[in-house]
């Protein structure tokens, strides 16, 4: 979609300031809502597109008067009054009113060091070649959803060159809408930074992640 979540350059905001020696959290409650948002993930109830989604559907104000994990709080609110996991009432006072809701699935202390180790791969089979190969010119299409979507606005209708092919993943834009996984061919693409801001910019290139959909043929390079 849409939103403000989606900056890339287009809110002038200026240039990211990266913090010397960034510790993982700035404070507990961070450390907190990190460890909720996991354990509420565990559950089953959603998938990480359909997190993603919920985070970049908070109003604009809100977005950009949050902090990281405020976001991330905010967004696992959004998806538990969703799926009636919990009451604004609850949510306002701490206070349950009713018996917990089942749920597919449970992430219980002892099992969160193992989980955090194996990870989850989004890489799936698919039955169709890949339509691209390295070194083949592109172009993203131009498309304005308002669903959620990993193709950012600043490179969309861009010419690039795809420069990796990672095989079949989970494809974003379904998946976030429970639609189902629907795995697309994945690819980096590389971008001249002048092709995406124009002659003015100082940066060189840019390499973004695109799923084949996002793509139009160019020429061929091979």
């Amino acid at each position: 979609m849409n939103g403000v979540h989606d900056m890339g350059g287009m809110q002038n905001f200026g240039p990211v300031v990266r913090e010397h020696g960034e510790p993982p959290f700035h404070a507990d409650w961070e450390r907190r809502a990190f460890a909720l948002t996991l354990a509420m993930g565990g559950t089953r109830m959603w998938n990480l597109d359909q997190t993603r989604a919920a985070r970049e559907s908070l109003p604009p104000a809100q977005y950009l008067g949050s902090s990281y994990y405020q976001i991330w709080i905010e967004a696992l609110a959004k998806l538990m009054l969703e799926r009636g996991l919990v009451t604004r009432e609850e949510l306002a006072d701490g206070r349950m009113r009713s018996p917990p809701v089942p749920t597919p699935g449970v992430l219980a202390a002892e099992g969160v060091a193992a989980v955090l180790a194996q990870g989850k791969s989004t890489q799936r089979p698919i039955s169709t070649p890949a339509r691209f190969g390295i070194g083949d010119a592109v172009r993203t299409r131009v498309i304005n959803i308002a669903t959620h979507t990993r193709l950012p606005r600043y490179c969309r209708g861009k010419q690039g060159t795809i420069v990796a092919v990672h095989g079949s993943h989970v494809f974003p834009d379904t998946n976030a809408l429970g639609k189902g996984e629907q795995p697309q061919w994945l690819y980096t693409v590389r971008f001249d930074a002048v092709e995406l801001w124009g002659p003015d910019t100082t940066a060189g290139a840019v390499h973004v992640d695109c799923w084949e959909p996002y793509l139009e043929a160019l020429t061929r390079s091979r």
